[in-house]
């Protein structure tokens, strides 16, 4: 196992670079941050000079990468171009965006998991038709148009949350946030447990246990689930880290100041070093999810081991 985990790290080096390199090599081409500094306004050739040479705009783009590559490695994510540290808008955007994901985690893992069980072991039933139904439902609307809704009628006309999270977002008021965000994935856990626990039902281990008259609910959770679930949790693990890259929609809905939040501000003010940073750390969230899955698979399957 340590090897193994070794050689996933050294592994994940290579990878790290080359999502950095081609992150920053796009980021450069969304157009000229300077002009975008200066507004509709066009900057003087001398401002526009001192700009380029303050935050290392004149220099070639390779060197640009390898300057900010020997940053990040000291824990400098570079300035914004308003002067404020990439780091200190880290400290404030991540955790309420952490905050966010770990609810609509939450509601994958117990209402996914939960009725694809219920929907897989009742296969063909009423019950399984309605949530089907509903499932595709939720897949075929937009996120913006489920967040929208959930707002107006929670919110405005009801008045059972706060239309707006405030600047702390607790967890309470995270509840309908991060269900919208997770309002798709959701309907993909439960469809893909639905589909596993009908194809692994009709296994000869299953029957074998049933054979054997061990209790039913022995036989689904320490049998029929664990297998089940490997790929329901190669979904989850690769969905954390599209879960914090992809709130921007519901942030903004929200108006959550989370990762979302900052980086629309800075791909519309064109803020390269708070967009490429922002993206730097959901790389690394993305390997590192990637790496616990893997390891995951191993508690839920005992007959896999890693070498």
């Amino acid at each position: 196992m340590g090897r193994y985990v070794i050689r996933r790290l050294l592994q994940m080096i290579p990878v790290f670079i080359g999502a950095t390199l081609l992150i920053f090599l796009m980021v450069n081409v969304m157009g000229d941050p300077v002009a975008g500094l200066c507004g509709d306004r066009q900057c003087d050739p001398a401002t526009a000079a001192q700009l380029r040479k303050e935050f290392g705009l004149d220099k070639p783009v390779w060197q640009q990468y390898a300057t900010y590559m020997g940053n990040v490695f000291t824990g400098d994510f570079g300035t914004a171009f308003n002067g404020q540290k990439v780091t200190e808008l880290m400290s404030t955007a991540f955790p309420v965006t952490i905050r966010l994901t770990v609810v609509a985690i939450l509601f994958e893992i117990v209402i996914g998991i939960l009725l694809g069980v219920v929907t897989g072991l009742r296969r063909g039933r009423p019950v399984d038709t309605g949530v089907l139904l509903v499932t595709l439902v939720v897949i075929s609307v937009p996120t913006f148009v489920t967040g929208l809704l959930l707002q107006l009628l929670l919110g405005v006309k009801w008045g059972w949350i706060s239309p707006s999270v405030s600047s702390e977002a607790p967890f309470d008021e995270l509840i309908v946030p991060g269900l919208v965000l997770a309002s798709v994935s959701l309907a993909y856990v439960t469809r893909l447990t639905r589909t596993s626990i009908a194809e692994n039902r009709r296994a000869d281990y299953v029957r074998t246990a049933v054979a054997k008259g061990l209790p039913r609910r022995r036989v689904i959770t320490r049998h029929l689930l664990r297998n089940s679930l490997i790929p329901v949790v190669t979904f989850i693990g690769t969905d954390i880290g599209a879960l914090m890259g992809g709130a921007i929609v519901t942030e903004r809905i929200f108006n959550i100041h989370g990762v979302g939040f900052q980086l629309y501000q800075g791909i519309l003010r064109q803020n390269t070093q708070t967009v490429v940073g922002f993206v730097t750390v959901l790389v690394l969230v993305f390997l590192v999810a990637n790496l616990l899955v893997d390891l995951l698979y191993a508690v839920l399957d005992p007959r896999i081991r890693y070498a």
